[in-house]
């Protein structure tokens, strides 16, 4: 006597994974938080960069930089202040670098293809890994405007001006970290990744108003730091820092003060991390285990 067997229609109506959205999410964040423990080498040298800028630039150039800051901002802005918002975006855009590193190394290890083949939503990796990366991105800006503090700046706005700039730094961090992200899937190759992203890194921030105001600046550079993403973020923390409009880039005046700065430029910044995000989210949509072989 044969066993019973189940119809047809119920076998398709059977789940094939229990997995919600926000499990996959958690499962991703807990998996690039313990990764990044593991490896904290890479911690250490996203933010010795950014450190190393701060103390260089403050020490060296922040005699000669006082008076141009105090042309374009007006006098008792003294550099360091100045400095620190940028140094935060660069923490930001310096931490995001790894980000398809940690993806390429993946890739090549073998895990991106268990990734693929499991019940997992695509959507919901991405969204882990970026999350883990922004938690990262958080701690490092904190110890930057620590550091900052004890340098000699001055956060006007307070601690919440503080969870404003590492708000800002969060927002502007997403758009790098999903071209990071794309470089990795279209190049599946470590060394590609990291010269792709590093090549821009560089001209970002110094083709902006992170380290000199805009108007002291060449007229070229003042017409590229006008569609740089950096210079939208700098402003948007400096004028959190300085609690005052500083906008170099957007006329806007339908807010009051520092918000003229930091409501367009936010707005700005978070359409990039929507664009990019989107590319690197179909992308990932889009491979299969056979292309990571």
């Amino acid at each position: 006597m044969s066993a019973p067997t189940t119809p047809r229609s119920e076998r398709d109506s059977v789940p094939r994974s229990s997995n919600t959205f926000a499990g996959d999410v958690w499962v991703n964040f807990k998996r690039w938080n313990l990764k990044a423990v593991r490896n904290p080498f890479v911690l250490v040298v996203s933010l010795a960069q950014p450190f190393i800028f701060l103390v260089l630039f403050t020490e060296v150039f922040g005699n000669v930089a006082g008076g141009a800051v105090s042309e374009g901002l007006g006098p008792g802005v003294d550099y360091t202040t100045f400095l620190v918002p940028a140094i935060a975006i660069q923490v930001a855009l310096a931490s995001a670098v790894t980000s398809g590193i940690g993806l390429v190394n993946d890739i090549e290890n073998g895990m991106f293809e268990k990734v693929l083949v499991s019940p997992m939503n695509r959507t919901a990796v991405f969204v882990g890994k970026t999350l883990a990366e922004v938690f990262r991105i958080a701690l490092q800006i904190a110890i930057i405007l620590g550091l900052g503090v004890l340098l000699g700046a001055e956060i006007t706005t307070g601690v919440v001006g503080a969870l404003g700039i590492i708000a800002v730094g969060i927002v502007f961090s997403l758009w790098f970290i999903a071209f990071s992200n794309t470089l990795a899937v279209l190049t599946r190759d470590q060394e590609s990744t990291i010269i792709g992203a590093n090549l821009l890194q560089f001209p970002l921030l110094f083709l902006s108003s992170a380290f000199l105001p805009l108007e002291v600046l060449p007229n070229w550079i003042q017409t590229f730091a006008r569609i740089n993403p950096v210079t939208y973020g700098v402003d948007a923390a400096r004028a959190i820092m300085l609690d005052e409009d500083v906008t170099t880039v957007l006329d806007v005046t339908a807010f009051d003060g520092a918000f003229n700065t930091i409501v367009p430029a936010v707005a700005v910044l978070a359409g990039l991390g929507v664009a990019f995000g989107g590319v690197a989210v179909y992308l990932l949509s889009r491979a299969s285990s056979s292309d990571v072989r």
